[in-house]
């Protein structure tokens, strides 16, 4: 393999290893806040973040010492990370995304010499090789990226050991020009750090689009991943094309794929119910035409690659000083964290007071906000980018990367393809075992993540329906990480997502052994969290079930809003199942309205809210109910506590025949 190749490795491999570690830095920060569910100390933890600021002391090029040592615990950080419990992954990964940020800028430096313009795709080129590999990476495990678990983390020691032998194809000893600022340096910076801010946010794991959406994971995921790798080896078979793109019609280019990505989200955002006594809102699965613009942003999104290219190209052929790389990228990290915030505050609008509520329902605000950002820039900075095509040929090369990039694309393909799809119950059966399962993200008591032990509890019951709620973790704020896809694909159930993660809601998913029908979601007022009710139906035998997973929360006028309208829904179904985390005890007014119409399962067979071990799930130590119409039979019932239902709620399942 050829010198570039290596130099295209390298950075790929970087931005790979920064993305896994920002990933997995933000979701620690986040799990440890849910426990408290406000902001305290361990917020600090993102001035992990600014770590560029030690650039700033060297007006020449940095010691060779200094991007060893940054190299080690990017290293070390990484590749433990998967080994730690949470407050350990928080220090290991931010260690990491902190080496990273400063081996960043320096790379971007030392590839290659300012005359040598025909090189400023190769970190651009390096960007679309990680957006190949994560996606890869994820889609074996089910979004769950492989390397980032304890039994497959040799990747990541792979992956970091590499990058520390190809990192000895760089020219450190380069002494760098000691250009103006005003040359494009700290513009260019600042459009790296949000083209990086587009990678973690979508790129890195394609399968949020489908959560903002409804469409077609495996499509999807497919698209991005192919258009990714066809670009790179578009431009690695002629990288000239790249470069006579017309500034206008790049510009035009961005500002389309801006359009489209906030056009994509709009389409799938509602307006809710701003009053106790405003209608509820049902959502069904989406029509064709709400998904154009998805369509578009998926084809257009390659423009981030070229640039990505014109902002590296730029900071290449200025060769600047480390100073005066970091003004840029603490600017662009800053921008990165509100960007973060912002995100974040659309899904807890209710709980950081004054500042969150005015991000509820703008899921589509940072988006806009870093696409036009990147559009302005491009705009500006192409002009004073003068490049050049390859004067040699360099056909000959292409073999070993066509060769990596299809058996990259080939098995991405076939994971995203894969469904267990289990065997289908008998059409006779007379019984149901129903469970809720209020999975806290896939995290334990303590704050740990438990979906592997959460997975095991469920084979090991056996359910034929599932409720989840708080299941909403396919966002950054929890790594993108679609625990509701990973265990429906281990377990081969059909699946409803419910609430779109665009809406801010905490996740409500429904799984079956059997096809679910009618399929919607139901929106009642809020003024804390959204409220969303994924609704369902199912057919076992010559009956039809109506599934009802409900999350309510917030004030009274909430629940008594949530509770009219579940049974004004439910009046009409002939066999009810309505299932959750109702939040709701058993001497409130909403909770006897319920009950009032339809049986306890827990409370039908133990009517002093004790079974005959003693367990006491009377009073205040019941939130999770299943309800059911009252002709039904509930044979048995079960509540397991934490920390053996290995989330902060207990895990309560019912058989019902009839």
């Amino acid at each position: 393999m050829d010198k570039r190749n290596l130099l295209i490795l390298a950075f790929a491999i970087l931005f790979l290893l920064f993305v896994q570690s920002i990933a997995t830095f933000i979701e620690a920060i986040y799990i440890l806040e849910l426990l408290s569910t406000s902001l305290d100390e361990k917020i600090v933890a993102v001035l992990m973040l600014f770590s560029p600021v030690l650039l700033i002391p060297f007006s020449r090029r940095v010691p060779g010492w200094f991007i060893w040592i940054a190299y080690i615990f990017l290293l070390l950080g990484r590749s433990t990370a998967p080994y730690l419990n949470t407050f350990g992954r928080l220090i290991a990964a931010g260690v990491a995304t902190a080496a990273a940020l400063i081996l960043i800028p320096l790379m971007l430096v030392t590839y290659a010499k300012p005359h040598q313009g025909n090189r400023w795709l190769i970190p651009a080129q390096g960007l679309a090789l990680a957006v190949g590999l994560s996606i890869m990476l994820r889609t074996v495990n089910f979004t769950i990226d492989i390397s980032l678990t304890s039994s497959y983390a040799w990747i990541g020691w792979l992956l970091a050991v590499l990058l520390g032998i190809l990192l000895t194809q760089f020219r450190w000893e380069d002494e760098p020009s000691k250009n103006e600022v005003g040359t494009g340096i700290t513009s260019a910076s600042v459009g790296i750090v949000a083209v990086l801010t587009l990678f973690f946010f979508m790129l890195s794991s394609p399968g949020v689009i489908a959560r903002w959406t409804e469409g077609n994971y495996q499509l999807i995921v497919i698209s991005v991943s192919l258009l990714s790798l066809l670009w790179l080896f578009l431009t690695l078979y002629n990288p000239g094309w790249v470069g006579r793109i017309n500034p206008i019609l790049l510009t035009l280019w961005n500002i389309l794929f801006s359009i489209s990505i906030v056009g994509t989200i709009l389409a799938h955002t509602i307006q809710f119910p701003l009053e106790p006594g405003s209608p509820t809102v049902v959502v069904h699965s989406p029509v064709w035409y709400q998904q154009i613009p998805m369509v578009f942003m998926i084809v257009l999104f390659p423009v981030i690659f070229i640039d990505f290219g014109v902002f590296s190209g730029l900071i290449a052929r200025a060769h600047p000083t480390p100073r005066q790389m970091a003004p840029g990228f603490l600017l662009g990290l800053g921008f990165f964290v509100i960007l973060i915030f912002m995100n974040i505050f659309s899904n807890t609008w209710g709980y950081v007071e004054p500042i969150s509520p005015f991000f509820r329902n703008k899921f589509w605000l940072p988006f806009l906000l870093v696409t036009g950002l990147v559009t302005i820039l491009v705009a500006i900075l192409r002009r004073k980018l003068r490049t050049s095509a390859e004067s040699s040929d360099r056909k000959s090369h292409l073999l070993m990367p066509a060769i990596i990039l299809a058996s990259i694309f080939v098995i991405t393909l076939v994971f995203a393809s894969i469904t267990e799809r289990s065997i289908g119950v008998p059409p006779d059966k007379d019984s149901l075992l129903v469970m809720t399962y209020n999975i806290q993200q896939a995290n334990d008591i303590y704050g740990e993540k438990s979906y592997e032990e959460q997975l095991a509890l469920i084979r090991e019951v056996g359910p034929d329906i599932i409720g989840f709620q708080e299941n909403d973790s396919t966002r950054i704020s929890l790594a993108n990480n679609d625990y509701i896809r990973y265990y429906a694909n281990k377990l081969g159930y059909h699946t409803y997502y419910g609430p779109k993660t665009v809406t801010g809601t905490y996740g409500t998913a429904i799984l079956s052994k059997y096809p679910l029908e009618n399929i919607r979601t139901v929106f009642t007022y809020s003024d804390q969290d959204e409220i969303g009710t994924a609704e369902a139906e199912i057919r076992v035998g010559d009956k039809r079930f109506t599934i009802f997973n409900v999350h309510p929360a917030g004030s009274d006028l909430a629940m008594m809003a949530f509770t009219e309208s579940l049974l004004s829904r439910a009046a009409n179904a002939e066999n009810v199942l309505a299932i959750g985390d109702y939040n709701l005890r058993g001497w409130e007014t909403a909770y006897l309205l319920i009950d009032a119409e339809y049986k306890n399962a827990w409370m039908d067979v133990y009517p002093t809210g004790i079974d005959e071990n003693g367990l006491d799930m009377s009073g205040e130590n019941r939130i999770d109910h299943i309800f059911l119409s009252p002709h039904l039979i509930v044979e048995d019932t079960v509540y397991v506590l934490p920390p053996e239902s290995w989330t902060d709620h207990p895990v309560h399942w019912a058989v019902i025949s009839w």
